[in-house]
């Protein structure tokens, strides 16, 4: 098991990268390849194989789940380029990353930053081992864009909150264990009276509520909290910190819906190679469609080089406190040109990229419809792209509102 060259003081990466390898060699099941994080799923239970919690745990173990983070809360302690060497080497053996989802995406990094050594000891241990499932409790009925107008209530009784309200678009909610919310504790102050807190989903008073998407799935649900107790121990920050740390964690969830922190994506198969098996080909190989080769190539340029850009920014983020309003700029681009690739997907299939179900289709085209169809709210989600435009001329651009 991976150990003398965790702290990355004076590693090499070739020594490093064969350690990678041999680790990969003895614990990832051949069986396992092609398959995803279950954690990062949203539209089901947690329900492991024996090989899937055989290979968790070993990657638990060692703390590459989470490469860069604390040791002593069972992160790997790699230094960026060692964890970019792990990312690497997962890639190319077809290993998936099995710790992973919110807990690792958003609410961890955030953790770290702001919550006291308690709550750090008490929480981070179990997502770096993948064992718990969170949830994001953020918008509401009336508070989406204007997200600071949430109004769901967390009154003080002393040694705990009741909090009272509904939370909507809980994605994975139906099958998380914990969720982090920002709340209300003074109606006096729009953005001083929110606060952020940690709240059991399986306790007293929380009913969720599923929402069908066009899709066809429901990875959303409603969220109905009625006198849910909550205890003073779970308040990250202090009262009317919220909408700080509420923000930042935003930061993270922006730079990680962009699709930069999806290494596989950068690894997918190239829409011209997809093209290929469609569409009419000249004898050497290239497309007919002149039209159709320029955009797929026009495409192919803009996504190769926003993944680069986001990974490096991903990387430089990975410090506490690394991540910035460049997660607006990834964000705004990178679920554009999702979207993009989504639309020339459909065009490059025709009828055959169309299908819902049935016989004639493949498992891969039908996929790829519902993505399509689904990727319809990745920019309105985590920040519509109005919002995120606003961010970027504000605190990127330093333009202010004279108006």
């Amino acid at each position: 098991m991976p150990t003398q060259l965790q702290s990355g003081a004076h590693a090499n990466d070739d020594p490093f990268r064969t350690e990678v390898r041999q680790f990969l060699a003895a614990n990832f099941p051949e069986e396992l390849k092609g398959k995803g994080n279950l954690l990062a799923g949203l539209e089901g239970p947690t329900n492991e194989t024996d090989e899937q919690k055989k290979w968790r745990e070993a990657v638990a173990e060692c703390g590459w789940g989470t490469p860069t983070w604390p040791t002593e809360y069972g992160g790997g302690g790699l230094t960026k380029a060692q964890a970019k060497i792990v990312t690497q080497e997962f890639a190319k053996s077809g290993a998936y990353n099995p710790i992973g989802g919110m807990g690792v995406m958003m609410f961890g990094p955030t953790l770290l930053e702001f919550g006291s050594e308690e709550q750090k000891c008490e929480h981070i241990p179990a997502i770096c081992r993948g064992e718990i499932r969170w949830c994001q409790g953020y918008s509401e009925p009336n508070a989406g864009s204007d997200l600071a107008n949430l109004q769901t209530f967390a009154e003080d009784k002393g040694d705990h909150y009741l909090i009272n309200g509904q939370k909507t678009w809980t994605s994975g909610g139906q099958w998380a264990d914990k969720c982090f919310a920002i709340v209300r504790t003074d109606r006096r102050d729009k953005h001083k009276g929110i606060s952020f807190m940690l709240i059991d989903m399986n306790a007293p008073g929380v009913e969720v509520r599923p929402i069908t998407m066009i899709s066809g799935t429901s990875p959303f649900c409603e969220t109905f909290l009625t006198d849910v107790r909550v205890p003073k121990k779970n308040l990250v920050g202090k009262e009317g910190q919220g909408w700080a740390i509420g923000k930042r964690l935003l930061q993270h969830e922006r730079t990680n819906i962009s699709g930069g922190g999806n290494l596989a994506l950068m690894m997918a198969q190239s829409l011209g190679d997809i093209a290929k098996k469609y569409c009419e080909t000249a004898a050497d190989g290239r497309l007919t469609d002149n039209v159709l080769r320029d955009k797929i190539a026009d495409f192919e340029i803009r996504w190769s080089s926003f993944l680069f850009t986001a990974r490096r920014a991903i990387e430089e983020s990975k410090a506490p406190g690394g991540v910035s309003e460049i997660s607006s700029v990834l964000k705004k681009t990178g679920t554009k040109l999702a979207q993009e690739r989504s639309e020339l997907l459909i065009e490059i299939r025709g009828l055959q990229g169309l299908g819902w179900e049935g016989d004639g289709f493949s498992e891969g085209e039908l996929e790829d419809v519902r993505t399509w169809l689904f990727g319809k709210a990745a920019t309105i989600y985590g920040g519509s792209t109005e919002i995120q435009n606003n961010i970027i001329a504000k605190r990127v651009l330093g333009m202010l509102d004279h108006a």
